[in-house]
């Protein structure tokens, strides 16, 4: 795959209103070891699943290495970082070594520390990515935002990180009499690099997904001609393993989804299968071609959908009583329609023609299997 968003833990320390999964948000105590623990339970089995060999092509024919992007939640928080993060990061150096993929990490960058960098770094982590320069993040807002910008830029700097400029995060808020924007840094670096980004207006999520707490409040304004199935981290080339543009989600029990906003169901787990076996078995299914397109109107062509009763199916009124269209909506109707239950039966039939484990003896008590 060309990218691989992992959400490894549900845990933050933030219940941020815009958030698209209501189950980021703040445990404590036994709900927190919870949540730990189904990550420390899943992450092993997910790393055995995903391919030997983490690259993917260009157009050009030149092979990349894959980008693994791990988040949260919030990976850096106390618990989940010594008990689960860490742990994970030299997992994937003991699975692939020198040959594994380029590593991504998301944080909010408010809990950040030198010594948090320098862990990740000597861990391998090749990016860094501070994914809160909005409004939304308490405390963040105006004049914040550009604090902790500078607060970290500072911290990488003792560490060699170099910064990436995606054109989307400046130094100085828009409007009339502001500074003009500074040149844009250099978009590739050697060596490992941080971004800045959030949810702001004019990005790729500007408009929220309609999903978790940015649906439930109503601060989605995305449109019927929104589609965010060709956007990056959308659909569109989920299937075309090993090609440009081809990236799947996976969430902390290694269920996966082919986008990150994820799909009313998960099209296989990655706790019991590989990635390759269940998305070889899916290649023929229309409905997730059709994703895979980046046409999600088209999902139910050959279920008897039009494309007129997939727009019908997209109009809904959201939890503040507004009316509103958007094709995540059509989608998931159709997934609660047909496709889940269709996804659920082909995984349960994979499952079934896998060949069966070898059985062990069992050893006598006191009498242990020896070696030679």
């Amino acid at each position: 795959m060309q990218s691989i968003y992992w959400v490894v833990t549900w845990a933050c320390h933030r219940k941020c209103p815009h958030c698209y999964d209501d189950r980021f948000r703040p445990y404590v105590r036994e709900a927190l070891d919870r949540v730990i623990a189904e990550g420390e339970d899943a992450y092993p089995r997910i790393l055995t699943n995903l391919p030997d060999r983490m690259r993917w092509r260009d157009c050009a024919g030149a092979s990349h290495p894959t980008t693994l992007v791990l988040a949260g939640g919030e990976l850096l928080i106390d618990g989940v970082r010594e008990r689960l993060f860490y742990p994970l990061l030299d997992a994937i150096a003991g699975r692939w070594g020198g040959e594994g993929p380029r590593i991504a990490v998301q944080t909010t960058g408010d809990i950040l520390t030198d010594d948090m960098i320098a862990a990740m770094l000597e861990r391998g982590v090749n990016s860094i990515a501070i994914a809160s320069i909005d409004d939304y993040h308490v405390g963040h807002a105006g004049q914040g935002k550009f604090d902790l910008m500078t607060r970290v830029r500072a911290m990488m700097a003792r560490h060699g990180v170099t910064e990436i400029d995606l054109g989307l995060a400046r130094d100085k808020p828009a409007g009339d009499g502001a500074p003009p924007a500074p040149a844009p840094r250099p978009r590739r670096a050697d060596g490992p690099s941080f971004v800045f980004f959030g949810a702001q207006p004019d990005l790729w999520i500007g408009e929220l997904w309609p999903r978790g707490r940015a649906w439930i409040n109503g601060l989605s304004n995305a449109d019927e001609g929104t589609n965010f199935c060709t956007r990056w981290s959308g659909g569109k080339g989920f299937l075309d393993i090993g090609l440009a543009g081809s990236e799947v989600a996976i969430e902390p029990d290694g269920s996966l989804y082919p986008c990150c906003i994820k799909t009313k169901a998960p099209i296989g787990s990655l706790a019991e299968e590989r990635l390759a076996d269940i998305l070889d078995d899916l290649r023929d299914d229309p409905a997730l071609q059709a994703i895979n397109r980046g046409d999600p109107e088209a999902m139910g062509a050959t279920a008897g959908w039009t494309r007129d009763d997939f727009r019908s199916a997209a109009e809904t009124i959201d939890p503040t009583g507004r009316a509103f269209a958007n094709p995540c909506i059509g989608c998931d109707r159709f997934f609660a329609d047909q496709l889940g239950a269709r996804l659920a039966e082909r995984r349960l039939a994979r499952l079934a023609a896998r060949p069966p484990k070898p059985h062990l003896p069992a050893e006598e008590p006191g009498c242990p299997v020896s070696t030679p």
